[in-house]
């Protein structure tokens, strides 16, 4: 056969480097739409004016992966390495929204038959399900280990197939979320840089699964069995890369590695046409009302073939299948031609399609799988990762399908409402159970518990971080099944759901140090499991299923139990305290989780906080605990670590975001933090968690807020700035704490919130020669306010003085002296002089007053910190003499004694006011007044 050629046109710069491209063609045949993962723009072209400009969409940051268009091209979905999957109106291409974000890189969209779900998947590790209708992702797949780089809808929308980067092709039913079929090793490996990738594709009429093969061939699989039907080989010299079948299922299209595109007869088995171009086609579509294909290359160049098919043979696109429009969608619950679709959804009325199907013949075994569950019901709209395992509902599923066989069945029998999925209960540290490997109970800041399954027992080791600090503790025989544990300085504590009836739900705990001999203690638990455990330092606690709290002492007695509002997702403890999540209602029909926090100081019995837990729309709590300074933190799915603060009534405060790391490969797995650094272990895709063995290394991350790009260009100085400000809050409330209990030894809190203090002035100096270098003077101004030491707002000064900038010189000069004016005003008020405790006669009263302690508080200059005077330690001491002018000492009413004893007068005094009539000179000192009152008492 004659091998043709053709030129092609550029459609995007990929200045020479070879990416992969994407190519689609509307329903209209009016548009052709391309795409290059090395561009992140659009091209929306003429397809009938190929010399016109095309319209370009900017919406991603980086290259676009790969495009989808719904099946009425109305609407255009984009996935980009920047992790996002955006929407779009067409053919106008106004940006619609982004509909969902990953971690990694995406790598292939689809939409199903009625373009309500979009599939999307990439590096990440899981295929999204998302409602387009209200952009909630209705389910996530999980079981590819490696980068999906192919996904397809059933036409039938029954089943997805999906294909990774390995050759692995997974059959997944959209009814139950559930895998149907996995074929290991099947389709040949992507390369690296994913110029290309594996491909696969369902029949128009869906009984056919098309994938590139191993041996240069394309296999087609049966869509029940996944048997082996066929195969199509021969012609390819190289891996084929991309197919495509045309609209009536007759043709394929296939492209390979060796630069060529066959187009095959299905039924014949053979090709019937071919061309060869100088690159590799990356991707083709079928003119949907015609006899061409457009295509592709990795170079970013595109072309239309005409005259695809010989002009002998049947047109791609003329008697094209039928399919059955009474089917359940089995995940839309709508039926896609005929039923209308209301805002949330569902169907507007099936009623008549319940009848019909009650009438008519014995439902086949594919049948009976569309019918399983009710159309409207919310169970298949949920990430099946997240669902709690039902076991009655599954059998009931199932007696409602034997009465639909004795025709005893009523549309109310199959109808199951159910509301998203609530996230299960989860212990912070534990890493999932793996066959024959070891894994980690518990990995916190201080050590690691690990546990190894053999021979029905397993084998239970503990190890510190710090070998000198922590105690040698020996390994120890575990015959209950440990699934989860927690560890601190003073013991450790194990716990086991139930395995049956006879096996209950155990509670361990073991003490490091006991001066006796049998220090350890166990509780049993009957029609209850223990869903999460705590320790402190002098109680362990443990939540149960039936939402109980039981507390208990080291020594094991059994203190308290208390119920909780909801279902328990975690705990964790830390000193007297002990921080417990609960869901506080159902799901949002979006899959965000309600969750509730609350904060216990377990030896006062009393509760310190309480409040909603802030989690990232669409994700899941993952890690719960303390820092090391004792700061309540969470972090989720999604990559965002959270600090509570009490600032603005109690607040949850973002303190790092994965996505700003722009690691593409690699997931974090946290262990714990301090003030300044996040400790993890780096996880790289596919994994989530670490192995036991060898031991991770942690890694050690910079705290920082996700801040919105400034224009001034300071993202760290401004970073610095807000957490500094934080830290100084808590250390503030740690202080107001403690005086409240009357604890005044705040000395070292004090000096460490002086440090503080003198830190953030550096930072906010920094800041302002940002802003001055900016021309931002009106931030630079407002900086100056947030100083709190008097020479820092000096320094200020010279600073702008030395960039030659007088008028901004000359308002920070303002603002010190308002801040001096009132400073000063605040001493004279609230100064007192303190003396011994003994009696003195004041000189212008025959009254005897005694002098009071000192303790009252003077104000620092610092606008966000008080602190006492050193002559508050001691009430023995003789009071500061305060060495005021002449001038200061008129108008304040103070009187300098030689003793070095200083006396206010009182306004009040009678005395005062009739001095004040007599002597109505301004300049008359107090000193003079003395001197009259002596000689009239002489």
């Amino acid at each position: 056969m004659k091998i043709r050629s053709m030129k092609l046109r550029e459609a995007h710069k990929n200045n020479g480097v070879s990416s992969y491209c994407t190519i689609l063609w509307d329903l209209t045949a009016e548009h052709i739409v391309t795409a290059s993962s090395s561009d992140a723009s659009i091209s929306i072209h003429d397809a009938l004016l190929p010399s016109n400009t095309p319209r370009f969409l900017r919406n991603h940051r980086d290259g676009v992966t790969t495009l989808a268009l719904s099946p009425n091209s109305s609407c255009l979905a984009s996935g980009s390495s920047d992790r996002s999957v955006k929407l779009y109106k067409f053919p106008g291409g106004e940006f619609e929204s982004n509909i969902t974000r990953f971690t990694l890189p995406i790598r292939a969209l689809s939409f199903n038959r009625s373009g309500t779900m979009l599939a999307a998947g990439g590096d990440d590790d899981g295929i999204k399900l998302i409602n387009t209708i209200d952009g909630s992702v209705a389910r996530v797949l999980k079981g590819h280990r490696g980068s999906i780089t192919s996904i397809s809808f059933d036409p039938k929308s029954e089943y997805l197939a999906s294909v990774d980067s390995f050759g692995t092709v997974i059959i997944w039913e959209l009814q139950s979320g559930t895998t149907l079929h996995t074929l290991k090793n099947i389709s040949h490996n992507t390369p690296p840089d994913f110029t290309t990738l594996s491909a696969l594709s369902w029949s128009p009429d869906g009984e056919m699964l098309a994938v590139s093969g191993l041996k240069n061939d394309v296999i087609m699989y049966d869509r029940d069995t996944a048997e082996k039907l066929f195969t199509l080989r021969g012609e390819h010299t190289q891996p084929v890369c991309f197919l495509a079948f045309s609209l009536n299922g007759k043709y394929i299209s296939t492209s390979g590695l060796d630069k060529q595109v066959l187009i095959w007869d299905v039924v014949k088995k053979q090709d019937i046409e071919r061309q060869k171009f100088e690159e590799v086609i990356s991707s083709m579509t079928w003119k949907p009302h015609g006899n061409a294909l457009a295509v592709i290359d990795v170079m970013g160049k595109y072309g239309v073939w005409d005259s695809v098919v010989p002009s002998s043979m049947t047109s791609p696109t003329e008697g094209g299948p039928t399919l059955d429009s009474k089917k359940s969608d089995g995940l839309l619950f709508f039926d896609e031609e005929e039923k209308e679709i209301s805002t949330s959804g569902s169907m507007s009325d099936h009623g008549e399609e319940e009848d019909s199907f009650m009438n008519s013949e014995q439902p086949t075994r594919k049948r009976l799988r569309n019918f399983k569950y009710d159309e409207d019901s919310d169970d298949d709209i949920n990430d099946m990762s997240l669902l709690p395992k039902v076991e009655s509902n599954k059998k009931r599923s199932t007696a409602d399908v034997a009465n639909m066989k004795n025709g005893k069945g009523t549309t109310t029998d199959v109808v199951m409402i159910t509301g998203p999925k609530m996230q299960e209960a989860f212990q912070p540290g534990v890493t999932p159970v793996q066959s024959g490997k070891r894994r980690f109970l518990c990995y916190n800041m201080l050590g690691s518990i690990t546990t190894m399954e053999h021979d029905g027992y397993s084998h239970i080791e503990i190890d510190f971080h710090d070998t000198g600090r922590g105690p040698r503790v020996p390994a120890m025989t575990d015959y209950f099944g440990f699934t989860m544990a927690s560890l601190n300085e003073n013991g450790s504590v194990f716990a086991n759901p139930c395995k049956g009836e006879k096996n209950m739900s155990t509670l361990m705990y073991r003490p490091f140090r006991s001066w006796a001999n049998n220090s350890e203690w166990s509780m049993r638990f009957e029609e209850e499991e223990v869903k999460a455990v705590a320790l402190g330092t002098s109680w362990v606690a443990a939540v149960t299923s039936l939402n109980f709290l039981r507390i208990y002492t080291d020594g094991g007695l059994q203190r308290h139990v208390v119920s909780l509002d909801g279902p328990v997702v975690t705990a964790s403890g830390f000193g007297d305290e002990l921080a417990v999540v609960t869901h506080s209602s159902p799901s949002l029909p979006s899959n965000e989780q309600m969750l509730e926090f609350r904060v216990l100081n377990v030896p006062n019995g009393t509760q310190a906080i309480r409040g909603k837990l802030a989690l990232t729309p669409g994700s899941i709590l993952t890690w719960f605990g303390f820092s090391e300074e004792g700061q309540l933190t969470s972090f989720d799915s999604m990559g965002v670590l959270r600090v509570f603060s009490n600032q603005y009534g109690g607040s949850w405060f973002p303190l790092f975001s994965a996505s700003k790391l722009k690691k593409k490969d690699e997931s974090y797995w946290v262990v714990g933090l301090n003030k300044t650094n996040l400790f993890c272990v780096l996880c790289k895709s596919p994994d989530k968690f670490p192995q036991a063995v060898p031991k991770p290394v942690l890694t050690l991350l910079d705290l920082s807020i996700p801040l919105a790009s400034s224009d001034l260009g300071a993202e760290a100085l401004e970073n610095e700035f807000i957490i500094s400000n934080m830290h100084l809050s808590q250390i503030q409330r740690k202080i107001e704490e403690k005086e409240a209990m009357g604890d005044d030894d705040t000395a070292s809190l004090e000096d460490e919130a002086f440090n503080i203090e003198a830190a953030l002035d550096r930072c906010i100096l920094r800041l302002i020669a940002s802003c001055c270098n900016g021309d931002k003077l009106v931030r630079a101004i407002e900086l100056v306010k947030l100083l709190s030491l008097e020479k820092s707002v000096r320094g200020a000064i010279k600073l702008v003085t030395a960039l030659k900038l007088p008028n901004l010189a000359e308002r920070f000069n303002t603002i010190l002296e308002e801040r001096l004016l009132k400073e000063e005003a605040i001493e004279t008020k609230t100064e007192t002089v303190c003396v011994n405790n003994t009696t003195t006669k004041t000189f212008i009263s025959p009254e005897i007053v005694k002098a009071t302690e000192c303790v009252n508080e003077v104000q620092l200059t610092s606008p966000s910190f008080v602190k006492k005077k050193a002559t508050e330690n001691s009430t023995t001491k003789i009071g500061k003499v305060v060495e005021l002018k002449d001038t200061k000492l008129e108008s304040k009413g103070l009187v300098k004694k030689s003793n070095g004893e200083v006396s206010q007068q009182r306004s009040t005094n009678p005395f005062v006011k009739s001095l004040n009539n007599q002597e109505k000179e301004k300049s008359s000192s107090v000193f003079d007044s003395l001197k009259k009152f002596k000689k009239n008492e002489k």
